[in-house]
């Protein structure tokens, strides 16, 4: 009669194991088909841009095509359902970015859990974002730019691609871990608000590099400090935020593949190291630094962790800018 009772579990554990070579063959034979990519963003931008390159030279060393899928709208928040909800099979992956936490960190109420639903499997570039202001402040360093905007309390402003996006919530930790009162100035996208600060409507922005550099060359700017861990090559002798004592102000755009969680960790591994070595490819790494992009890697977990950071610090941001809901 015992020996009746154990067949149960002698199949069960059978079932185990088949179960567990089956993802590993399948992992070895990945991708047997082509596999997609979903973005949230329109064909042109920022991150269609470093998911074509990722995806072409993924095609090229995985002997497999990976296609680019935009769906853009809702402030990126379409694409991030769908991928969360697609076959946890390695065949859906999805680009992540600062675009993501901002979401998670403005909304209580959205259909998913951009932390829960996604597994991170590596970082792959980022865009530098720089404080900068207009002549007339008279700042020529962060810390003069604080001393004026505390003497005139209320009277500084500071631009903004629109409510709730990162240079509007950049603003508002600005106020908070300072003690500054720089009152915000949204617009409908960066080109306007960028247009005005030119002009000397407006004071300060936080603005991508790539995008401020022909402003800071010509004067009509001044780069106060680099919105980013590390100093960038393309403004080498600009210091950092963390350089003049507000490390929380890292504002940079970063952009990330991610699976569905649940997708098999054999299938992730193979991924993580494809990536991992393209970023250090002369090849990729030139046509990222073409762009005005910085290539990152690194592991899972250095993304999982980075993650978890950047959801934190964009929460207090909300926060503090009144926009969490």
């Amino acid at each position: 009669m015992r020996r009746w009772m154990h067949l149960p579990f002698a199949a069960l554990a059978m079932a185990t194991a088949l179960a567990a070579g089956a993802v590993q063959t399948s992992a070895q034979d990945y991708p047997a088909r082509p596999v997609r990519i979903v973005v949230g963003f329109p064909a042109g931008a920022a991150g269609d841009l470093v998911s074509r390159v990722m995806a072409a030279h993924l095609s090229h060393i995985m002997g497999q095509q990976f296609l680019v899928e935009n769906r853009p709208g809702a402030s990126s928040n379409i694409a991030t359902e769908q991928a969360a909800r697609a076959e946890k099979d390695g065949y859906t992956l999805f680009l992540g970015t600062v675009a993501n936490v901002v979401n998670a960190a403005v909304s209580s109420k959205l259909s998913f859990d951009f932390a829960r639903d996604f597994a991170p499997i590596a970082l792959i570039a980022t865009v530098p974002v720089a404080l900068v202001v207009h002549p007339s402040t008279g700042a020529r360093n962060v810390n003069e730019l604080l001393s004026v905007a505390k003497s005139k309390p209320g009277q500084l402003n500071y631009a903004s691609s629109g409510v709730a996006t990162t240079p509007h919530l950049a603003g508002a930790l600005m106020n908070v871990k300072a003690g500054v009162q720089l009152v915000h100035v949204p617009y409908q996208g960066s080109a306007p608000a960028m247009t005005d600060l030119v002009a000397g409507r407006t004071h300060v922005m936080f603005s991508a590099v790539s995008v401020v550099m022909p402003h800071i060359r010509s004067g009509a700017l001044r780069a106060l400090a680099l919105a980013a861990p590390k100093r960038s090559n393309l403004l080498p002798n600009l210091p950092t935020v963390a350089e003049v004592g507000l490390p929380e102000l890292d504002a940079s755009i970063w952009f990330g593949l991610m699976a569905p969680a649940g997708t098999p960790q054999p299938i992730l591994n193979r991924l993580g190291a494809a990536i991992n070595a393209l970023l250090k490819s002369d090849a990729v790494s030139a046509q990222l630094a073409a762009m005005g992009y910085e290539p990152l890697g690194g592991s899972a977990g250095d993304f999982t962790r980075y993650v978890d950071v950047e959801l934190k610090k964009w929460t207090l941001a909300a926060e503090a800018a009144g926009v969490r809901n």
